[in-house]
């Protein structure tokens, strides 16, 4: 019985992403906007560019975003704008994206890419510690936003996951990155500061009766919730 469990769970395991699988699957993409293409390349050759997220996972977003019929957005963790990029372009040209970073130098970075693209009038940039420009979007009475994308400072997840709650209407979608940290979570001895407040997270998740819930095996890990109603 044993061995039957073992050969079930294998079975159900996703498949090995090597170098082939994973340019085969580049190649069966929707075909990456110029300008997102352009910004991924451009950030891969600076030193923090293993920050950026992979272009299967700004598909992802964007799916998401156009699925739900996305009009107000919500990004917290910016970097370079590949991720800010991607849901902007599939939001109405009515639509808004409120995206939150401390860092002047790395968002200089993505807008010309976003003006290229066009969409910089829907790319509201606040520059600051994300936790205080939560704490101004709530206590000064946001719109309810649509989607929302955390991809920023580990140790603050949990303070972003539940302040993402407060501002995505009932219904509304919220994707957080590095949610398995390339399996640092799973495993026992890896229990630096970030880890730890991943791994927590994903605990709270699990039982959180607020939300329905699935985590991928995308990248380092992406979990993707729907706020209940």
């Amino acid at each position: 019985m044993l061995q039957m469990e073992i050969a079930a769970a294998s079975l159900r395991r996703s498949t090995v992403i090597d170098e082939r699988v994973y340019d085969y699957l580049l190649r069966h993409e929707p075909a990456e906007h110029v300008q997102l293409q352009a910004l991924r390349r451009r950030t891969v050759a600076m030193p923090e560019g293993n920050m950026q997220i992979a272009p299967e996972q700004g598909h992802l977003l964007a799916f998401v975003a156009r699925l739900i019929g996305a009009r107000r957005a919500l990004e917290i963790g910016t970097f370079t704008g590949y991720s800010a990029l991607a849901i902007a372009l599939v939001l109405p040209e009515d639509g808004d994206l409120v995206a939150c970073d401390i860092s002047e130098e790395w968002t200089a970075v993505g807008r010309r890419y976003w003006q290229r693209a066009g969409v910089m009038r829907k790319i509201d940039l606040r520059i600051g510690p994300a936790l205080d420009t939560l704490h101004k979007l709530e206590t000064n009475g946001s719109p309810p936003f649509d989607f929302a994308f955390v991809d920023a400072d580990k140790t603050s997840y949990g303070l972003y996951y539940e302040s993402a709650l407060r501002l995505v209407r009932p219904g509304g979608v919220i994707a957080l990155d590095n949610m398995l940290r390339r399996g640092r979570v799973a495993d026992p001895d890896q229990n630096d500061p970030d880890t730890l407040s991943i791994r927590t997270l994903n605990a709270r998740i699990v039982s959180d009766s607020r939300v329905d819930h699935v985590l991928l095996p995308l990248a380092g890990g992406m979990t993707l919730l729907r706020r209940r109603r």
